[in-house]
C-alpha cells in the first residue's frame, strides 16, 4: 500500500507542482488498483487547517473527505497498534502527527512524503520523495 503524508494528499488532489512526475504516475496507479492510503489522522491534520484559514477547500470537509474515499483513497484507522509504534520511534522529532502517520506505515506501507525530518531520519521505513 502507498500511503501518503497529509501534505501529499493535498497536492494530489489540487495538482500542485510539488508532486514530481514520478509519484504523480506512482499515486494515480496505486488508486487505480485500490492500494493508495492515508492515515485517518491526516483528515483531523486538514480539518485543522481547514478552520485555521490555512488551507481552503472550497466546501464542507466531510463531502470532501467522502468524495476522496469514493474516488478509492483507503482510509487506514490510528489503532493502539498504531499508538504504541508512535510512542517507540527511536530518533524522530516529537510532532505527534507525524509520529502516527509515520508509524502507520510502519505497519507495512510506503510514506509518500516530502517532509525533510522524516526523510532524513534514519529509522527503518519505507519512504519516498513526493517532489520526486
Amino acid at each position: 500500500m502507498i500511503l501518503l503524508d497529509t501534505h501529499v494528499v493535498l497536492w494530489s488532489r489540487v495538482g500542485d507542482p510539488r508532486v514530481g512526475p514520478g509519484c504523480g504516475r506512482l499515486i494515480e496507479r496505486a488508486l487505480r488498483e485500490a492500494r493508495l492510503a492515508t492515515s485517518a489522522f491526516s483528515f483531523w491534520e486538514i480539518a485543522m487547517l481547514h478552520e485555521k484559514g490555512r488551507i481552503d477547500l472550497g466546501h464542507d470537509m466531510r463531502a470532501w473527505r467522502t468524495r476522496l474515499l469514493e474516488d478509492g483513497l483507503v482510509e487506514i484507522p490510528v489503532d493502539g497498534d498504531i499508538a504504541i509504534r508512535a510512542n517507540g520511534l527511536t530518533g524522530f522529532h516529537a510532532d505527534p502527527a507525524d509520529r502516527l502517520i509515520v508509524a502507520t506505515a510502519l505497519g507495512g506501507h510506503t510514506l509518500v512524503t516530502a517532509d525533510e525530518r522524516i526523510l532524513s531520519w534514519s529509522g527503518r521505513l519505507d519512504r519516498l520523495d513526493a517532489r520526486r
